[in-house]
């Protein structure tokens, strides 16, 4: 089976799983935004964090986007501006006017482009060398990819314990830094 038919498998199997822990952990957020808060802390207060809006079974990053809002750190959100291109993030706080944007993804509908240091990833599944599973687009891929060789910026994965799964990776497939869940942090 090649590349493409693997990861189109693990992908159906992520969802499953993903749903499952969704159903079951509604309340989990605010653990996983604990655990992200103090990895930030740690790694020197990054000022720019690209998160995300959650979408369907997706944990929600909400909390820690307020929270480290709160703290005086800019939070971004991607935009998607063309396929097969790398995001664009523009500023969210908690009081932005969102509207949708590409694939439903909400954005803000106003604010400033910003090239975040720290971002915040969703995923379908992770495993404990760094690998993370996407929706097949690529463009975290793509993002990381520019922003690494511009500088380093660090990627954590946002997910559900339950998330863990197979992860077939190619040569353009970003790795994580981190990966932050409801029961902890894991730093590769």
């Amino acid at each position: 089976m090649d590349i493409s038919e693997r990861k189109k498998q693990a992908r159906k199997q992520a969802l499953i799983r993903r749903k499952s822990a969704h159903a079951h952990g509604k309340d989990v957020a605010e653990q996983a935004a604990a655990h992200m808060l103090a990895y930030v802390k740690r790694t020197g207060n990054p000022q720019i964090i690209a998160a995300y809006m959650p979408m369907r079974t997706e944990i929600s990053p909400l909390p820690a986007m307020v929270s480290l809002h709160a703290q005086g750190h800019r939070i971004c959100v991607p935009v998607i501006t063309a396929a097969r291109q790398a995001l664009s993030f523009q500023e969210w706080t908690p009081q932005s006017t969102m509207v949708a944007g590409e694939f439903g993804a909400a954005i803000p509908r106003h604010g400033e482009m910003l090239t975040p240091d720290l971002l915040i990833v969703p995923l379908l599944a992770f495993n404990h060398a760094g690998g993370r599973l996407g929706y097949g687009g690529g463009f975290y891929d793509r993002s990381l990819a520019q922003l690494r060789a511009n500088g380093r910026a660090l990627a954590v994965g946002y997910a559900y314990a339950a998330q863990q799964g197979e992860v077939p990776i190619e040569s353009t497939d970003q790795r994580l830094d981190a990966l932050v869940t409801e029961q902890g942090l894991i730093e590769f």
